[in-house]
């Protein structure tokens, strides 16, 4: 059974696009969240900005989402829930990738 994860990609104020996700990215649903981040940088491609990934409202991740977010860090920033800012720092994702706290 698949893990709950809701995807939505947004347009914001300033013409560059989101893609918001909540709840928990695993194995079970790493494809879903794949094509999210794919229509999501497509979106972002044709408004000539890069894609931020809203993750405020994840609270788990695993290995295959950081996978996939390494996979497109040229293309991507990340907003992040502050309980997964840690997880980001040591995978090294920090390093490659603009990642800003959530506001709680």
């Amino acid at each position: 059974m698949a893990t709950s994860l809701n995807l939505d990609i947004v347009s914001r104020d300033d013409g560059a696009f989101s893609l918001v996700a909540a709840g928990e990215i695993d194995m079970s649903n790493i494809e879903a969240f794949n094509e999210g981040l794919d229509a999501g940088i497509r979106e972002s491609a044709g408004s000539g900005t890069t894609l931020t990934v809203d993750l405020g409202a994840v609270t788990y991740l695993d290995s295959t989402a950081i996978t996939a977010l390494f996979g497109k860090a040229d293309r991507i920033d990340i907003v992040a829930h502050p309980h997964l800012m840690d997880v980001l720092a040591v995978s090294g994702l920090a390093e490659v990738v603009a990642i800003e706290p959530a506001p709680l």
